[in-house]
């Protein structure tokens, strides 16, 4: 399967400081001084280009770091025994990875990027210790977690009670609301993630989530175009989700 690759980023894009990043409200730094700011700075000084397929950190490995999804997606995985891969989350930019290693000091799944990205390299111990020195920091990284908690749950009600077409609109609203959070479009995306993947993810198979969006496309709620979507009845949608729809 062929896609197209997104440009290497130039290594001035690489020196971004968190002070200018447009992301900033949307990561750790919300609120800090200009001093702690520059803390956070010289504390976030390594970025790293993740390209396409490869990975970030696999499991098994050494926990050392956060990582903080400047451009670009991934998708976090575990493998079972028989060699099957399970999906366990999509990020994206202004989102943390690495939190699974915090318990046990080793990650417990791979870290997947779906399209060329860039994440900036933020050092678990170091975080730790300026988190007691500026109380803003330490409460933003507590709301991260804690969102990332939320979310598991929300996975589980997927999981736990959802029918498929439930699943598949609760799925396609959060990552537009997610998106738009971005700055994106709040009706139209690109998925990052295979059809495949998003099965995974939701515990459908390949045909049901393929049948699904024919389905949803059909009832005229969104138009398919491969990997592009476009929402088209968003209050349809979320009657899905909330399994007013038939």
């Amino acid at each position: 399967m062929t896609n197209a690759t997104l440009p290497t980023p130039r290594l001035d894009a690489l020196k971004v400081a968190c002070s200018a990043c447009n992301l900033r409200e949307l990561c750790l730094p919300v609120g800090l001084s200009d001093d702690e700011m520059q803390s956070l700075d010289d504390m976030v000084s390594t970025r790293r280009i993740v390209k396409r397929g490869d990975s970030l950190f696999h499991a098994g490995e050494p926990f050392a770091a956060l990582y903080a999804v400047r451009t670009g997606f991934f998708k976090t995985v575990i493998s079972a025994s028989d060699g099957r891969e399970q999906v366990t989350g999509f990020q994206m930019a202004g989102e943390l990875i690495g939190l699974d290693g915090i318990s046990t000091d080793k990650h417990s799944c791979d870290a997947i990027a779906l399209e060329d990205s860039q994440v900036c390299l933020i050092p678990y111990s170091q975080l730790e210790s300026l988190s007691r020195e500026f109380t803003l920091l330490q409460h933003q990284f507590h709301k991260i977690m804690s969102r990332e908690i939320v979310r598991d749950h929300g996975v589980m009600l997927l999981l736990g009670s959802m029918r498929a077409e439930e699943r598949l609109a609760a799925f396609l609203l959060n990552l537009t609301q997610r998106l738009q959070a971005r700055g994106f479009s709040a009706s139209a995306l690109v998925l990052r993630m295979t059809r495949e993947e998003i099965g995974s993810y939701l515990g459908l198979k390949l045909e049901t989530v393929s049948r699904t969006f024919s389905k949803f496309q059909e009832e005229g709620i969104l138009e398919v175009k491969q990997r592009d979507i476009r929402i088209l009845d968003q209050d349809a949608l979320q009657r899905v989700v909330n399994g007013a729809h038939c």
